[in-house]
């Protein structure tokens, strides 16, 4: 399973999802322009020591993206999304796909796969939740859907906390 965000601006954001990345073992796609600089001596310096062992995949535009993951099920996140995180049956091969943290993803990206839309549900007092915190909350549920494969568990339950 990968997780695709689209011109993601937050570097905060990026290297959380990042360190989730690692500890599930799904991929990260980088797709578009960024908000920051992802070099070693950058992220370094933001304390992501974690960064070397990210599956990273950096893609400079979407249509690269796009080819680069054809023939594998996309999940886009959106607060215009139909169909409620949880009740989605995620697969391994999937790539779950997010937007930027200030205007969402691109309408054109929505328009082409108007059955992939999902969402998480809140209270109406707020817009939308924080993406680092939306990518955990859907990675763990896809993965709990596959009983965890992949991930490890040494001496019965672990935490990552």
């Amino acid at each position: 399973m990968d997780i695709a965000l689209i011109e993601p601006e937050i570097p905060g954001n990026t290297g959380s999802i990042g360190r989730v990345c690692v500890g599930t073992g799904c991929g990260l796609h980088l797709v578009g322009t960024l908000g920051f600089d992802i070099s070693e001596r950058a992220v370094r310096r933001a304390g992501l020591d974690y960064w070397k062992d990210v599956d990273l995949h950096v893609q400079p535009d979407r249509d690269a993206w796009e080819a680069s993951v054809a023939g594998r099920r996309l999940w886009l996140f959106s607060t215009q999304g139909t169909q409620r995180y949880d009740q989605v049956a995620y697969e391994p091969d999937d790539v779950l796909v997010f937007g930027r943290e200030t205007k969402g993803l691109p309408a054109e990206l929505v328009a082409r796969y108007p059955d992939r839309l999902v969402y998480l549900p809140t209270t109406d007092k707020i817009r939308s939740l924080n993406l680092a915190n939306v990518v955990t909350a859907v990675v763990y549920e896809a993965l709990r859907q596959q009983d965890f494969r992949g991930i490890v568990e040494a001496d019965g339950a672990k935490s990552g906390v």
